[in-house]
């Protein structure tokens, strides 16, 4: 997946935004004011950071060498996955959905609602 491929999956999401909070270099993907995701524009290469459940987070980490603790976030609730690295087809946009899931979980019910998530 390219950065072209990961922004287009990322924004097809309901109620996403793309936002440059931390410089014009990256990209962060939010919903309802909460990251999912975050990449940099001039070093897509060097990973995405997507948020994960602890549990198997600690297991991609020792199944795939290309998913490391996450790069200046919590190393318990995120991953860095080198987005060009060899990955199993499929894996990063699961990947991608299960933080965005993740997020939508644990938003209040109301905001849920009003958001039609």
């Amino acid at each position: 997946m390219n950065i072209e491929e990961f922004r287009d999956y990322c924004l097809s999401k309901p109620q996403v935004e793309e936002t440059l909070p931390f410089g014009e270099d990256t990209l962060v993907y939010k919903v309802a004011g909460k990251m999912f995701a975050m990449c940099s524009l001039n070093n897509y290469a060097e990973g995405v950071n997507l948020k994960c459940d602890p549990e198997r987070a600690a297991e991609l980490r020792d199944q795939y060498p290309a998913i490391q603790p996450g790069y200046h976030m919590n190393k318990k609730h995120w991953n860095t996955i080198l987005a060009e690295a060899f990955l199993p087809m499929g894996l990063l946009p699961e990947l991608i959905d299960h933080s965005y899931e993740l997020v939508v979980k644990g938003l209040p019910k109301k905001a849920r609602e009003e958001l039609g998530l």
